[in-house]
C-alpha cells in the first residue's frame, strides 16, 4: 500500500510538471516559477517514496526479521536516476519491477553478497546532479560518471564508502569546492576530478595520513587556485599527479620530491613560481615531467639527471635562465625533451646524443648560439626538431638531413648560412620544413622534391637565388609553399596547377618574370595566393575565377596589363584583393569584393575606372564612318572595312564646321561653370570660424584638400562636410584628447553627428600613400564593437580621421571620474563592457585578413554607446606611424602605462596581439577593482596587476573588489581576476589569444545573464 500511495504521488507530481500546473509549495514563489513548482513537487514525490519504501521495508522487517537489504540499494539506484536527464533513455532498465540492479546498465554486483559495487556510467549523454543517496550502497567500490553533463557540487558525503577505490567524474560540469572529507576515504586507489568547473582550492586534507592507497589524483582542467598543499608528500604511495590547466600559484613544495613512487607529475599550465626544486633526485622513477606554462624561474637543476627512467621532460614557457647542466646527459630514456620560450642559453650540449630514443627535441625561443652540431644525425628516432627563435649560425649540417624519421624542421629565425643542404631519399617522412628569416644562399634546393610527402616548405627571407624548378608542383601533398622575400627568378612553374592540395602559395618580393600560369586555377583549395613585387606581366587569367576558396589575393607590384577578370568578384570567399601598382586599364567589377574595397587596392593603374577610384567609365561612340564608294551605304552607318585613305570620307567640312561651332559654346559654358563654382567656394570659405591655434590650417587649405568618405550614407561632394567644417576647428566642440590627437564633435548638414580626429602627429605620419592605405584598410573593418570609419580628409598640414560617434564616453571616464551622485556600472555591465570589448578584439586578432593589432588597448580607447556596448576606438592607428617602437617609448603613449606590455621596453621580443590581450587584462582588473592602472602614491607607485596578483597569492584575491559594488557574485568575479592575471602575464606565449578570452567569457556569461544583476 505505501509503495502504491508513493507511486501514485510521484506520478501525480509528474504529470503535473510536465502540464506545467502548480500545485502544494508553489504559495509565495511568485509568477513565471512553475518549473521550480514542478521540482519541488518531483523532489517531494521522490522524498516520499524514499520515506514510504523505508518505513514500508522496517515495517516488513519487523514482521518478518529477515528484511531484504537489496531493497536499501534499490531505492537508492531509483533515487540517483529521479535526478538524472536521461535523453537517449540507457536507463530504461533501472525499474522497481526488477528488484535485483544487478542486471540493470552499468551495473556491477559482488558474485558473493549480491551487493553493488561498481556503477559505471561512461559517456552516455547524462546530466542532472549526483543525488546523495548512492551513499546507501554500502560496497559500492568503483563510481565512474565521467563523460557526461552532470552539474552542481559533488557531494563530500560519497567518501564514506569504506570500500571506494575508484571516483571517476571528469568531463562533466560539476563545480563548488573538492569536498576535504575525500582525504579520509581510506582505500581510494584513484580520484578523477579533471576537466570539470571546481573553483576554490585544493584541500590539504585531501592529502592526509589516510591516503596510503592512493596511486592516482588528476584535477587538471578546473578553475582551481592557491598553492599545491605540502600534505601531498604524506601520500608515499602515489604514482601519477595531474594538477595541470588551473591557476595554482606559490612555489611547488619540496615533499613533492621525496614520493619515490612518482611516475608521473603534470604542473602545467598553472601560475606557478619560484625554482624548480633541487630534490628532484629522488624520483628514481619518474618517466615524465611536466611543468610548462607557468613563472618557474632559476636553473634546469642538475639533480633531474638522477631520474634515469624520465622519458617526457616538458619545461617550455617559463622563466629558466642559465645553460643545460651536463647531468641531463644521463637521461638516455628520453622521448621528449621541450624547453623552448625560457631564457637558456649557450650551445646545443654534447651530451643530447646520448638520447638515442628522442623523438621531439625543441630548444626553440631561447638563446642558444653556435653551429647546429652534426651529431644531430645520430639521433636517429627524431621526428621533430625546432631550433628556431635562437642565435645558430653557420651552416647545417648534411647529417641532419638524413634521419629518416624526421617529420617536422623548423630552424627559422637565426643566422645560418650557406647553402640549403640536400634532401636525401630518406626524407619520404618530413612532412614540414620551415627555414625562413636565415641567411641562406645559392639555388631553390632542388633534392627537396624527393620528400614526397612534404605538406609545408617554408624558406621566406632567405637569399635564395635561382628559379623553383618545374618538379615542385608533382609534389601530391604540398599545401603551403613560401618562398617570399628571395631573389628567385624566372617564371612561376606552371606544374603548381598540379598542385591540388595547396592552400597558401606566397611568392612575393622576388624577381619572378613572365605570366601568371593560368594552371594556377586548378589548384581550388588556394585560400592565399600572393605574386605581389615581382616582375611579373600579361594579364590576368580567367583561370583565377574558379579558385572559389581564395580569401587572400595580392598582385600588386607588378607590371601587369589587361582589365580584372569579372570572374574574381564571384569569389564569394575573397576578403581582400590588392592590384594596386600595375598597368591595367578597363572598368573595375562591382560584384562581390570589390563594391567594398577602398582606392588603394587599384591606385597607380592610369586605365581603371569606376567607383572604386572615383574615375567614370565613360564610354564613347565610334567615329562616323562613311565609305562613299560603297553603293549599298546608308548615311549614318559604319563602313565595315577601312580600304584607302583616298577612298573615305570622314565627315563633310560643314559638318566639322557645326562640331567646332559647338566646342566653342561648350567651353563658354564650362567656364561660365567653374567661375560660378569659384564663386561658391569663396562665399563657403567665408563661414569658416578658425580657432586660436596658430597652426591651423586655413579654410583654403581644408578646400584644397582631399576628402574620401567609406559610407554610402556620406556623400563626399555634398556640402555635408563643409557646412561642418567650422565645429572641426572650434574648441567648443571638442570632446577628448589622445595620444594620436584632439576629437571634436561634428553634426553634418543633414543631421548625422559624427567624431572627427584631427591627427597631432603631422610629422610622423606616413606619406600620403600610405597614409591612405592604412586607412582605407581599416575603413573595411567593420564589427558592432568596434567605432566605424567613415573616411578621412588629407592635406600635407591637416589629416583627420572622421568616425562614427558614440555618445557615452569612455570607460575611463565611468570608472574613475564619475561625480559623487553618479550611480556606478553594476557587475552587470562591466561584464558586459568586457565580454564586448574581448569581441572587439578577437575581431581584430582573428577576423581580419591580415590580423590587425590594436597596439593602445586601454579603458579611455574603450567607448560607450546608448546602451552601454562596448566600442573600440583608435584600433592600430599605430599602422600610420613609420616607426612604430620609438613613438610607442615616446610621450605621447604615457596614458597606456600599466597597460603596455614587457615586450614594448624590449626590442628583442616580436609584437603580436599578445600585447593587446595583456592591455585587455589590465582594462579587466580594472573594471574589478575600479582602481587604476597605475597609482602614485606619495611614496610609492602601485602597479594594478602586481597589487591583484600579491593579494591572489594570499588567498584575499575577492577584497580588491571594487568597493562602489555593494554586492557581487564571487562565483563570477574570481574567474575575471584570474583571467586578467593570465592575461598579464610577463612571457606573451602564456598568455591566451582573444579567441580563448571570449570563449571563457561566454562560459560566464549565462550566470551573469540568469542573475540579471
Amino acid at each position: 500500500m505505501a509503495l502504491r500511495m508513493a507511486r501514485r504521488r510521484e506520478g501525480e507530481m509528474t504529470q503535473m510538471c510536465s502540464a506545467g500546473g502548480r500545485g502544494v509549495g508553489c504559495r509565495g514563489l511568485g509568477q513565471g516559477s512553475s518549473m521550480c513548482c514542478c521540482c519541488w513537487n518531483l523532489a517531494v514525490g521522490v522524498f516520499l517514496l524514499l520515506l514510504l519504501l523505508a518505513s514500508g521495508a522496517a515495517g516488513s522487517g519487523m514482521r518478518s526479521g529477515n528484511a531484504p537489504r537489496i531493497s536499501d540499494e534499490v531505492m537508492a539506484l531509483l533515487v540517483f536516476k529521479a535526478g538524472v536527464i536521461d535523453p537517449n533513455s540507457v536507463l530504461s532498465s533501472w525499474n522497481d519491477i526488477d528488484m535485483d540492479p544487478c542486471h540493470w546498465t552499468g551495473i556491477t554486483c559482488s558474485s558473493a553478497t549480491g551487493r553493488v559495487t561498481d556503477i559505471t556510467l561512461v559517456g552516455l549523454s547524462l546530466s542532472g546532479t549526483i543525488a546523495r543517496a548512492l551513499v546507501k550502497l554500502e560496497e559500492l567500490q568503483t563510481l565512474t560518471l565521467a563523460n557526461n553533463n552532470f552539474t552542481g557540487p559533488l557531494n563530500g558525503e560519497l567518501a564514506e564508502f569504506s570500500d571506494l577505490k575508484v571516483l571517476n567524474v571528469s568531463h562533466n560540469a560539476l563545480s563548488g569546492s573538492i569536498p576535504a572529507s575525500f582525504g579520509s576515504a581510506g582505500n581510494l586507489y584513484a580520484l578523477d576530478l579533471s576537466n570539470n568547473a571546481f573553483t576554490g582550492t585544493l584541500p590539504p586534507e585531501l592529502f592526509s595520513y589516510n591516503c596510503q592507497s592512493l596511486r592516482i589524483v588528476s584535477v587538471s582542467v578546473n578553475s582551481l587556485e592557491g598553492p599545491i598543499p605540502a600534505s601531498i608528500g604524506s601520500c608515499f604511495e602515489v604514482q601519477s599527479l595531474n594538477f595541470s590547466y588551473n591557476s595554482l600559484s606559490g612555489k611547488i613544495p619540496d615533499g613533492i620530491w621525496a614520493l619515490e613512487s612518482l611516475l608521473d607529475i603534470d604542473l602545467s599550465f598553472n601560475l606557478l613560481t619560484g625554482q624548480i626544486p633541487v630534490g628532484v633526485g629522488f624520483l628514481k622513477n619518474l618517466t615524465s615531467l611536466r611543468l610548462q606554462s607557468n613563472n618557474l624561474s632559476g636553473g634546469v637543476p642538475a639533480e633531474l639527471g638522477n631520474c634515469g627512467l624520465l622519458e617526457h621532460l616538458v619545461l617550455n614557457n617559463n622563466s629558466l635562465i642559465g645553460e643545460l647542466p651536463i647531468q641531463l646527459g644521463n637521461l638516455k630514456s628520453l622521448v621528449t625533451f621541450n624547453v623552448r620560450d625560457n631564457f637558456l642559453s649557450g650551445s646545443v650540449p654534447s651530451w643530447v646524443v646520448n638520447m638515442t630514443f628522442i623523438r621531439e627535441l625543441n630548444l626553440a625561443s631561447n638563446g642558444f648560439s653556435g653551429q647546429i652540431p652534426s651529431f644531430i644525425g645520430f639521433l636517429y628516432q627524431l621526428s621533430s626538431i625546432d631550433l628556431s627563435a635562437n642565435n645558430f649560425s653557420g651552416p647545417v649540417p648534411h647529417e641532419m638531413m638524413t634521419l629518416q624519421n624526421l617529420q617536422y624542421v623548423s630552424l627559422s629565425d637565426n643566422s645560418l648560412t650557406g647553402v640549403i643542404p640536400p634532401f636525401l631519399s630518406g626524407c619520404g617522412s618530413l612532412l614540414s620544413i620551415d627555414l625562413s628569416r636565415n641567411l641562406f644562399d645559392g639555388s631553390f634546393p632542388a633534392q627537396i622534391m624527393s620528400c614526397s610527402n612534404l605538406q609545408h616548405i617554408n624558406l621566406a627571407e632567405n637569399m635564395l637565388s635561382s628559379s623553383v624548378p618545374e618538379e615542385i608542383g608533382f609534389m601530391p601533398g604540398l599545401q603551403l609553399l613560401d618562398v617570399s622575400s628571395n631573389q628567385l627568378l624566372g617564371p612561376i612553374p606552371s606544374t603548381l596547377g598540379n598542385a591540388t592540395q595547396i592552400r597558401v602559395l606566397r611568392l612575393q618580393r622576388n624577381n619572378f618574370s613572365g605570366p601568371i600560369p593560368a594552371e594556377l586555377g586548378n589548384s581550388t583549395l588556394l585560400i592565399e595566393l600572393n605574386l605581389s613585387e615581382n616582375n611579373l606581366s600579361g594579364p590576368i587569367p580567367l583561370e583565377l575565377g574558379k579558385l572559389a576558396d581564395l580569401e587572400m589575393l595580392d598582385l600588386s607590384h607588378n607590371s601587369f596589363s589587361g582589365v580584372i577578370p569579372e570572374g574574381l568578384g564571384l569569389l564569394t570567399k575573397l576578403v581582400v584583393i590588392d592590384v594596386s601598382h600595375n598597368q591595367l586599364q578597363g572598368p573595375i567589377p562591382t560584384d562581390g569584393i570589390f563594391s567594398q574595397m577602398n582606392t588603394t587596392a587599384f591606385e597607380q593603374n592610369a586605365g581603371l575606372c569606376g567607383t572604386a577610384v572615383n574615375i567614370s567609365c565613360t564610354t564613347f561612340p565610334n567615329p562616323l564612318i562613311i565609305d562613299p564608294n560603297d553603293p549599298n551605304a546608308i548615311p549614318g552607318t559604319l563602313s565595315p572595312l577601312f580600304r584607302s585613305k583616298r577612298s573615305q570620307t570622314i565627315l563633310s567640312v560643314s559638318a566639322i564646321t557645326a562640331i567646332s561651332a559647338a566646342a566653342a559654346i561648350a567651353l563658354g559654358v564650362i567656364m561660365v561653370t567653374l567661375l560660378n563654382m569659384y564663386a561658391q567656394t569663396r562665399r563657403r570659405s567665408n563661414i569658416f570660424t578658425i580657432d586660436s591655434d596658430p597652426q591651423s590650417p586655413s579654410a583654403a587649405e581644408m578646400a584644397m584638400g582631399k576628402l574620401v568618405m567609406f559610407t554610402r550614407r556620406s556623400d563626399p561632394k555634398s556640402d555635408d562636410w563643409m557646412a561642418s567644417a567650422h565645429a572641426i576647428l572650434n574648441k567648443d566642440c571638442e570632446i577628448g584628447r589622445g595620444g594620436f590627437g584632439t576629437v571634436f564633435k561634428a553634426i553634418l548638414a543633414h543631421g548625422e553627428t559624427v567624431a572627427v580626429k584631427k591627427l597631432m602627429v603631422q610629422s610622423l605620419v606616413k606619406s600620403q600613400g600610405e597614409f591612405e592605405k592604412v586607412v582605407h584598410m581599416l575603413g573595411n573593418v567593420k564589427h558592432p564593437n568596434l567605432v566605424g570609419l567613415q573616411g578621412y580628409y588629407w592635406t600635407d598640414q591637416l589629416q583627420l580621421l572622421v568616425y562614427d560617434y558614440v555618445p557615452n564616453g569612455n570607460l575611463y571616464s565611468q570608472l574613475h571620474e564619475r561625480r559623487e551622485d553618479e550611480p556606478p556600472l553594476s557587475w552587470r555591465l562591466r561584464f558586459r563592457i568586457a565580454l564586448g570589448t574581448a569581441l572587439g578584439l578577437a575581431h581584430l586578432h582573428h577576423g581580419c585578413v591580415p590580423s590587425l593589432i590594436h597596439y593602445d588597448v586601454k579603458s579611455s580607447n574603450v567607448l560607450l554607446d546608448d546602451e552601454y556596448e562596448a566600442r573600440i576606438s583608435d584600433y592600430s592607428l599605430a599602422k600610420l606611424l613609420p616607426k612604430l617602437d620609438t613613438y610607442v617609448m615616446s610621450s605621447k603613449m604615457q596614458s597606456a602605462l600599466g597597460y603596455m606590455a614587457p615586450e614594448f621596453a624590449c626590442q628583442s621580443l616580436k609584437i603580436t596581439e599578445k600585447c593587446d590581450v595583456y592591455g585587455f587584462g589590465v582594462l579587466l582588473l580594472e573594471l574589478v577593482t575600479g582602481r587604476r592602472p597605475v597609482e602614485y602614491m606619495e611614496d610609492d607607485v602601485v602597479i594594478l596587476c602586481d597589487f591583484v596578483r600579491a593579494l591572489l597569492d594570499e588567498g584575499r584575491a575577492l577584497s580588491c573588489v571594487d568597493s562602489k559594488l555593494l554586492s557581487f557574485p564571487e562565483d563570477e568575479v574570481l574567474p575575471i581576476i584570474k583571467l586578467g592575471l593570465i592575461c598579464t602575464s610577463q612571457v606573451p606565449s602564456n598568455r591566451p589569444s582573444m579567441a580563448e578570452v571570449v570563449q571563457i567569457l561566454e562560459l560566464i556569461r549565462p550566470l551573469v545573464e540568469s542573475r540579471g544583476s
